[in-house]
């Protein structure tokens, strides 16, 4: 009786590569890094020969030849936060193109724990995205130069040569603010994000700096997360504003959740709006009012930079995108309120 094998089946290497398609092992590596130093014809042999035996670089050797990890990061502020869901998924599949891949992380909103994240992420990496609506100027500007290549997303960059992609607040704000004004509204309060957020002091500054004959805004303290809409209910029915601007999609729908479980209807007692347009917001009932970041293209961009840095090209221009009104079923006119609280 024939005795069977139990050797594991020989791992098909470089060498058996090289041999199929005639050609040296320092050609199949050229070919399989991808490098451009190799004649058309013989790339096409050596992945015909790579495809017929069924061959797989090792990525470990890979990353040694050419000296990069073929990995980017990413990090963001919160990623329970949809926005920045949008953004990782616009940078991971503009990365995949490329034969890369994202790696991941989160500072719970903590700015002091973004820059520990930061350099650890850089130092694993072969570039960064940063996204950071909460440092502060002057320890943006000293972490940056560490960090090359880096992209910054959703703020401007204070250091020349650091690409960015931002997002005029400022803009927004009073494009929602124009729609209030449209729909008859005088009084509106307004649910501020995080103190130490960049965007919301461009909201407040835009706020700030209204005409005199625009909407009275009321500003209550609140956050930027669905709890902190929530929370909110009493201040903003007592503030006695018709409308609440809140500082972002989520705040809107915490706040619409509470004055749902009130009893307080949407827009005809109170209109509500938020910002960012999250994919949840055209499905809250009523359709949340907002205005839209188009965050996937802005991960897709973040990339295109990044690639550019990685194989020494000057980037693209920076870009500063203005947000787009949605208007929808949660807000409507000043008048229906004012009758409905009579």
């Amino acid at each position: 009786m024939a005795r069977m094998s139990t050797r594991p089946p020989q791992r098909v290497t470089i060498a058996h590569v090289a041999q199929e398609a005639g050609v040296s092992r320092a050609t199949v590596s050229r070919v399989m890094n991808g490098l451009a130093t190799v004649d058309p014809e013989i790339g096409k042999r050596v992945r015909e020969a790579a495809a017929k035996l069924n061959y797989s670089p090792s990525t470990v050797a890979r990353s040694l030849a050419i000296g990069r990890t073929q990995t980017v990061a990413i990090v963001v502020p919160d990623l329970a936060n949809p926005m920045f869901q949008e953004t990782l998924r616009g940078l991971s599949r503009a990365a995949a193109r490329e034969g890369y891949r994202v790696l991941v992380a989160d500072s719970i909103e903590n700015p002091e724990e973004e820059v520990i994240l930061a350099r650890e992420a850089r130092r694993r990496c072969d570039a960064l995205v940063l996204v950071s609506p909460r440092m502060d100027v002057a320890h943006l500007g000293e972490l940056l130069p560490e960090l090359a290549p880096v992209v910054l997303v959703n703020r401007s960059s204070p250091v020349p040569g650091v690409p960015s992609l931002a997002v005029d607040y400022g803009a927004g704000i009073r494009s929602i603010l124009g729609e209030l004004e449209r729909l008859g509204h005088k009084r509106v309060a307004y649910l501020a994000g995080p103190e130490t957020s960049h965007g919301n002091q461009d909201r407040l500054d835009a706020l700030h700096s209204l005409p005199a004959d625009a909407p009275e805004i009321v500003e209550i303290p609140c956050g930027a997360m669905f709890e902190d809409g929530y929370q909110a209910r009493e201040n903003v029915l007592g503030s006695g504003a018709t409308a609440a601007v809140c500082f972002n999609d989520l705040v809107a729908l915490g706040l619409l959740g509470a004055l749902h479980e009130a009893g307080v209807s949407v827009p005809e007692r109170l209109s509500v709006t938020g910002f960012d347009d999250i994919p949840f917001a055209r499905f809250a009932s009523p359709a949340l009012t907002t205005v839209s970041v188009p965050q996937t293209e802005l991960g897709e961009q973040a990339w295109a930079r990044l690639w550019d840095l990685l194989n020494g090209r000057d980037p693209e221009d920076d870009v500063v995108v203005t947000p787009r009104l949605e208007a929808r079923a949660s807000s409507g006119t000043a008048s229906a309120t004012a009758t409905s609280v009579a």
